[in-house]
């Protein structure tokens, strides 16, 4: 896999077509390029699409997190991106992002706002941030040592690929029917994934979520944010409340909202041709 050099650190990308009608992807919590592994091969070449993993996540280089986590804030992986974005030679481009991709990508807009056309929003955190429990820490340690846990853990954000009593408490999450070999491959690959992330980007970034929550900060700076948004949330999301999803269009002058049955938090790996399409759509459209 190639890399590019941002700043002080390594970050992994992949690159899919070519041309000048470029959109750089920014995956979320737990996440890795992988994330767009069934979406590659549903994508025009004409639609020039770069996907980076953050510091600490996948390939990407694993610093250890200072006091506070302050290297891995979210902030930090926003400079990062557009680092790594300068140094890719890209002047101009349109983002997509998957969930707290969304809250990094508003950093970036308002950061370098020159730099961006449009947005792809799929079940984006909320420029408040997100509600998350004080025992975070504990949660993310199971994950590295119980890859059980790990996959029940994440099969909350692809929901729709399993028999839904068997995401009760005390259950074995079970794949649907349905649900195709290439999707449980990625799935499987995806648990594996999030079990080796640094403690900065699995502790770090929930951290960071929790204190912008308290701050309400960046929801202040959100009405300067000039780019048409369109915001993709699926109905059955168990991670990403619709009040959010409702907060975050409502504090964005220039943003639209689309919501999606049958799918929840991860429409990437639940329905990739759908998503495929509406990237295309979306993208194509000047």
């Amino acid at each position: 896999m190639p890399f590019i050099q941002a700043g002080n650190i390594k970050l992994n990308y992949v690159e899919h077509g070519n041309g000048n009608n470029i959109v750089v992807f920014i995956h979320g919590y737990l996440g890795c390029v992988q994330w767009m592994d069934l979406i590659w091969p549903r994508l025009p070449k004409d639609i020039h699409v770069f996907t980076i993993d953050w510091r600490g996540c996948g390939e990407s280089e694993k610093p250890a997190p200072l006091k506070d986590f302050a290297n891995y804030s979210l902030r930090q992986h926003a400079e990062d991106m557009i680092t790594a974005i300068k140094a890719l030679g890209i002047k101009k481009c349109s983002l997509a992002n998957h969930s707290t991709g969304g809250i990094i990508s508003v950093y970036m807009l308002l950061d370098e706002p020159d730099m961006f056309d449009k947005v792809l929003a799929l079940d984006p955190v909320s420029p408040t941030g997100l509600l998350v429990p004080e025992n975070h820490r504990l949660a993310f340690q199971a994950i590295k040592e119980n890859r059980n846990y790990a996959f029940k853990f994440l099969a909350f954000a692809a929901p729709t690929l399993f028999i839904k009593e068997s995401l009760r408490p005390g259950a074995k999450p079970q794949f649907k029917p349905k649900t195709s070999a290439e999707q449980k491959d990625l799935f499987n690959l995806i648990v594996d994934k999030a079990r080796f992330l640094s403690d900065g980007a699995g502790v770090g970034t929930l951290y960071h979520l929790r204190n912008e929550r308290a701050a309400g900060t960046l929801a202040k700076e959100t009405h300067c944010i000039k780019q048409p948004i369109l915001v993709l949330w699926g109905e059955e999301d168990m991670v990403i409340p619709r009040q959010d999803i409702d907060e975050t269009v409502k504090l964005s002058p220039n943003c639209k909202l689309k919501t999606i049955k049958d799918v929840g938090h991860s429409l990437t790996l639940e329905n990739p041709d759908l998503y495929a399409r509406i990237f295309t759509d979306f993208f194509r459209n000047k």
